[in-house]
């Protein structure tokens, strides 16, 4: 009954972290069986690893180090050992985690070094100081101090502020799910830290490896929502799918014009007037946006969409509706579905990927910056696609013809901006162009 009074908290860290594990590879498991490939992360399942070393060594000198009598002291300087040094790598892991995950692990191999370096010095000092630690006697529970004690706190204060610094400096390359995340990460550590420091027999260090990993795996890493992303990307390329095959002439259309669509926002992200709108979260919503943006063509006649010569006015009234019937469609199909953020901007995209600049397109006939961003983009990678691709009542026109209508548009017909964007590195598209030009519609460009 005493040895558990000591250890209750640790166990129950424990249990918790294992029921957790439990439910991950069940649900990694399954998930991985769907999609063919694996979809855990490599470092946060050595964490989990190192969070139950960790979890054990604590709990066991929580026992050990109230029964200095009856435990030699080399045998509790090692558990200790072993407690320091993996609360010293789950921190240095879970810093590796958050920079791999949110911005990439960095390229450079000094840069690399220079991360981990921290966290090898600390655990090679923390070692090297390991016999002058002291086991002080408390009101509840006798407790370690020393300095390999402070390098273990010193570990946490360093690689909890270069987490905190990912969120200032990147806050806005990163997925609300991100940082919401982190934001979790850094509460619990801040005040674990603080009530471990203040309170130092209280021994709950064990709590914040817990909540620090519900909280990732809630925000970053639950399999069961890597499957509604899944199965919500495998839809919407169904539906997109679909209408490419209803509409035999678009060929590759969604794979090329989603293409165009990621170079825009990337070169548009450079414009100091977007850099704040275009959001990692934009990013994404609108690269699952972009294949959408025709869906309401599978409401027209194959005789109309199929028609080898030109429309008649009537035919291209009836060919217009599509923008508002893909709006509609996106509405009424995927409305509170999945994503409100996403379905917003579908449903712009849809609707509004025709609208001109000067307000003399469809369905509204918006002009200028009323029309939405996302469906300024969609317009001219919309267009530039169309005019660079073979259709069954012409043939593809030149990539120096295609450039031209689109500089032709800069201000009539698209936003200036937009072009600009487009049109600064000519070379990745025509890239974008020729490898993709030949290809049907059958791989996925959503990441």
């Amino acid at each position: 009954m005493m040895i558990w009074q000591w250890c209750k908290i640790q166990v129950m860290a424990l249990l918790i972290l294992v029921y957790i594990e439990a439910i991950y590879t069940r649900e990694g498991l399954s998930l991985n069986r769907i999609t063919q490939k694996s979809n855990c992360n490599a470092i946060f399942d050595w964490s989990l690893v190192n969070a139950n070393g960790a979890l054990l060594f604590d709990g066991a000198t929580a026992c050990t180090v109230n029964l200095l009598d009856q435990v030699p002291r080399w045998l509790n300087l090692l558990l200790h050992a072993g407690m320091y040094v993996s609360y010293e790598i789950f921190m240095t892991l879970l810093f590796w985690y958050w920079v791999s995950v949110t911005v990439g692990a960095p390229r450079r191999r000094w840069l690399r070094t220079l991360c981990l370096l921290p966290g090898v010095v600390i655990i090679a000092l923390t070692l090297l100081f390991l016999p002058q630690v002291e086991f002080l006697p408390g009101k509840v529970s006798n407790y370690s101090m020393g300095i390999s004690v402070y390098l273990c706190f010193l570990c946490v204060i360093i690689y909890g502020a270069l987490t905190a610094s990912v969120i200032i400096l990147k806050h806005r390359e990163l997925q609300k799910k991100q940082k919401s995340g982190l934001t979790a990460t850094i509460i619990v550590i801040v005040i674990i830290l603080s009530l471990q420091i203040a309170f130092p027999e209280a021994l709950v260090s064990c709590i914040s490896v817990v909540l620090i990993i519900t909280s990732i795996y809630l925000n970053m890493e639950n399999p069961s929502i890597h499957g509604l992303e899944h199965y919500h990307n495998e839809m919407i390329m169904g539906f997109a799918t679909l209408v490419e095959n209803k509409d035999g002439n678009t060929g590759g259309h969604i794979r090329r014009s989603s293409a165009y669509v990621q170079l825009i926002l990337r070169n548009l992200k450079k414009n100091k007037k977007y850099k704040r709108l275009i959001t990692k979260d934009y990013i994404d919503h609108m690269v699952r946006s972009a294949p959408m943006h025709d869906i309401g063509k599978i409401g027209i006649s194959d005789a109309i969409l199929q028609k080898p010569g030109k429309l008649t006015p009537e035919e291209f009234d009836t060919m217009k509706g599509h923008a508002a019937a893909g709006g509609r469609i996106i509405q009424e199909t995927f409305g509170h579905m999945f994503d409100e953020e996403y379905e917003s901007m579908a449903y712009l995209v849809a609707r509004h990927h025709h609208e001109k600049w000067n307000g003399r397109g469809y369905p509204d006939g918006l002009a200028g910056e009323d029309i939405p961003l996302c469906a300024r983009i969609m317009a001219v990678a919309d267009v530039f696609d169309a005019v660079s691709s073979k259709r069954c009542y012409r043939d593809a026109l030149s990539l120096e013809e295609c450039y031209g209508i689109i500089m032709r548009g800069r201000g009539q017909d698209f936003d200036p901006d937009i072009v600009d964007a487009f049109m600064l590195e000519p070379e990745r598209v025509e890239e974008i162009y020729e490898r993709m030009m030949d290809e049907g519609p059958s791989e996925a460009l959503i990441p």
